[in-house]
């Protein structure tokens, strides 16, 4: 696929967006079908688009809907379990999935080239967590988006739903799943890829590759200035509205800007590993994402999974993650990058975060001294005959988690975090998961803010009700809503 990267006689565009991954390549789709004429300039670092978090190798590839992933359904002080993020990310994600179905009925984009319908399956085997999981079946059981989630304690069907995870496996030890079949894994990098082509195409965007962004200025109160360096020279351009949606290299991006917003925020890097098998006669014996629980004392980001994936068009299976730590923002980052963006407003919350999360730091320390023979036998807890000669180990792609300064001080943040100047001229993207599968959330999350004012218009209003048909309803309490909104959604996207 072959990109422009020519830089064009003009310097002035109506919206700059930095970094060339599914948040911008979303945010670009998003304008142009709203505002046609607008002329939008995307500027990436690397050679290609989507070679970072976007990168099917550099992400867990689940769509998250909050069907298998514990993490989402924490406890609550008393006891109970709190499924309110998980509605939430259910919510964010149909959202994603109604907005891919207008594209595809459009005919700008083919689902087919970047999502496959997969089961996502919760899978326990220790006591107490069995426990847990039929109180989180029970408990989401009694809302809409989750009504067809199934249980099994038997382990002759469990053989049917996940049979290399049950053979081999103690015959006395118990065992329980959950499963939805209305799964999916996306290739996030593929789409990018198919939102880019469309944009470039009809003209409405120009790709800039091999570009840094050198500076970031306020050139005056309606513009700002970006001087921008490629291999051969370096010189500016300007435009009234800037998205930083550069993954782990937004916060850094974000300082440049200068604005007040950027002062309490820092950020805490941590690597990444999977194991993979590409082995035919061992991967099609494997057709679901199926998540574990973390172990007891484990952070959020440590739960293991094994799941069938599809990584540049070849079925694979992918277990981990493994978490690593360096100071880099970005996979193809510097090692100077969490040294860089500390300073002086940020130096404290930090320091009190560390203090404060010692325990993610000693995991990290563990996961760095795993062997690749550590690694497998995590892997057999799951998987009890896999053999060491059919896996290797794949770098995943480079998270960097949100460290915010609040009154208590600082707060390590896990999820995503959108930052906007006051007059919404500027926003960015922080954090990490679930960022990629509810993109389109986030998006119109930052339209609404640094766009209010078209936002409000009848125009807007009703293209995005024609693009994300549940736009300003709560599908989560409207069943006859959801199932309308999904049926359609299935259909276009071959769901069902």
């Amino acid at each position: 696929m072959a990109f422009s990267d020519s830089l064009g006689s003009e310097s002035q565009f109506d919206a700059v967006l930095v970094g060339a991954g599914i948040m911008s390549s979303t945010l670009a789709v998003l304008l142009h079908e709203l505002e046609p004429d607008m002329r939008i300039l995307i500027i990436e670092r690397l050679q290609a688009p989507a070679l970072e978090s976007s990168a099917a190798i550099n992400n867990s590839g689940t769509g998250h809907a909050a069907n298998c992933e514990f993490n989402y359904t924490p406890l609550n002080p008393d006891g109970s379990i709190n499924i309110q993020k998980a509605l939430e990310i259910n919510h964010s994600f149909e959202t994603s999935l109604e907005f891919w179905a207008s594209l595809t009925e459009l005919q700008r984009i083919s689902p087919s080239k970047f999502l496959h319908v997969l089961p996502h399956i919760s899978f326990v085997w220790r006591e107490e967590d069995i426990v847990f999981l039929r109180e989180r079946y029970t408990r989401l059981r009694t809302e809409t988006p989750f009504k067809d989630m199934e249980w099994s304690e038997d382990k002759e069907e469990l053989k049917e739903w996940i049979p290399l995870i049950m053979n081999g496996r103690n015959c006395n030890e118990k065992v329980a799943a959950t499963r939805m079949n209305r799964g999916t894994d996306i290739d996030f990098g593929s789409l990018t890829s198919s939102y880019l082509n469309e944009l470039i195409q009809s003209g409405a965007v120009e790709l800039r590759l091999s570009t840094e962004v050198v500076d970031i200025q306020k050139s005056n109160r309606d513009s700002w200035r970006l001087s921008l360096a490629n291999k051969t020279e370096t010189y500016c351009v300007k435009s009234p509205f800037l998205f930083l949606g550069a993954g782990g290299g937004a916060l850094s991006l974000l300082q440049k800007s200068g604005i007040p917003e950027s002062n309490i925020y820092g950020g805490f890097p941590v690597s990444g590993q999977w194991l993979v098998c590409n082995d035919p006669s061992v991967t099609k014996k494997h057709n679901a994402k199926v998540y574990g629980k973390s172990a007891l004392g484990a952070p959020p980001m440590s739960v293991p999974h094994l799941d069938t994936r599809w990584v540049s068009g070849e079925r694979s299976l992918l277990f981990g993650p493994f978490a690593g730590a360096n100071t880099k923002f970005l996979k193809n980052g510097s090692n100077i990058d969490f040294f860089r963006s500390i300073n002086l407003r940020n130096f404290s919350p930090m320091v009190q975060a560390g203090i404060e999360n010692f325990d993610l730091i000693k995991y990290l320390l563990s996961q760095i001294q795993l062997n690749h023979t550590a690694k497998i036998d995590s892997l057999k807890t799951f998987f009890p005959e896999a053999k060491s000669k059919d896996w290797s180990l794949a770098i995943a792609g480079q998270r960097v988690q949100i460290v915010k300064k609040t009154s208590h001080g600082g707060v390590l943040k896990m999820g995503t975090e959108v930052v906007t100047s006051s007059d919404g001229s500027l926003a960015a993207l922080l954090g990490a998961s679930p960022g990629a599968s509810t993109a389109v959330s986030i998006m119109l999350e930052v339209l609404k803010r640094c766009w209010s004012e078209k936002m409000s218009t009848y125009y807007w209003q009703n293209r995005l009700r024609q693009l994300v048909p549940s736009f300003q309803l709560d599908v989560n309490t409207d069943k006859s809503l959801l199932d309308k909104i999904r049926l359609r959604t299935d259909s276009l996207l071959g769901l069902s």
